[in-house]
């Protein structure tokens, strides 16, 4: 007999918020506005992820998660702004996942969630390569504000927070592919 996993109570709650209603259109411009800055800093902090995405400029990826979409336009620095709308896009990203909480432990795990890809070949291949080679660096922009030791010590907590977080979500899943009967490969 299959028992219900306590997180499964988090996952409905989750798809009743989201599903309930949509956030003010400022409030999104704004998180996606932040968004770009945040990934911006991080591409800034790799200098062949600039020049990768330097020969793309011009081109626009649609990024997709049920209600929400996000489109960002390449800049000839390498960098990423906000597409102008209505903008026709030459890649559309959609990620297959709607369960807020499988996201999360899909990334908890290290995995890449299950995606739908559109358009043009190169420019995916070149987001794909991002996502695989570029880092962020927590560990450096802490030392900047609060000192190398410190940061160090902090960044090994994470870590170490961080494994054991992975380890635990590891376990609850294979325990619930066990009792539904599934393999995992």
């Amino acid at each position: 007999m299959a028992t219900q996993s306590p997180f499964s109570f988090l996952d409905g709650l989750l798809q009743r918020v989201l599903a309930g209603s949509q956030p003010p259109a400022w409030l999104v411009h704004e998180l996606q506005h932040r968004l770009v800055l945040f990934l911006n800093h991080v591409l800034m902090q790799e200098r062949e992820a600039m020049e990768r995405l330097a020969r793309q400029s011009g081109r626009v990826v649609l990024v997709q998660w049920r209600v929400f979409s996000m489109a960002l336009q390449v800049t000839p620095a390498g960098l990423l702004d906000l597409a102008p709308q209505g903008v026709a896009p030459d890649l559309r990203v959609q990620v297959s996942e709607t369960s807020p909480l499988m996201l999360a432990r899909t990334a908890l795990r290290g995995d890449k969630p299950t995606i739908r890809i559109d358009g043009d070949v190169q420019l995916a291949a070149d987001i794909n390569w991002l996502v695989d080679q570029v880092r962020w660096d927590v560990e450096e922009d802490l030392a900047r504000v609060i000192g190398d030791a410190p940061a160090r010590a902090i960044a090994s907590v994470a870590q170490r927070a961080t494994t054991a977080l992975r380890s635990f979500v590891g376990g609850r899943m294979a325990g619930q592919d066990g009792a539904s009967g599934h393999m995992r490969l």
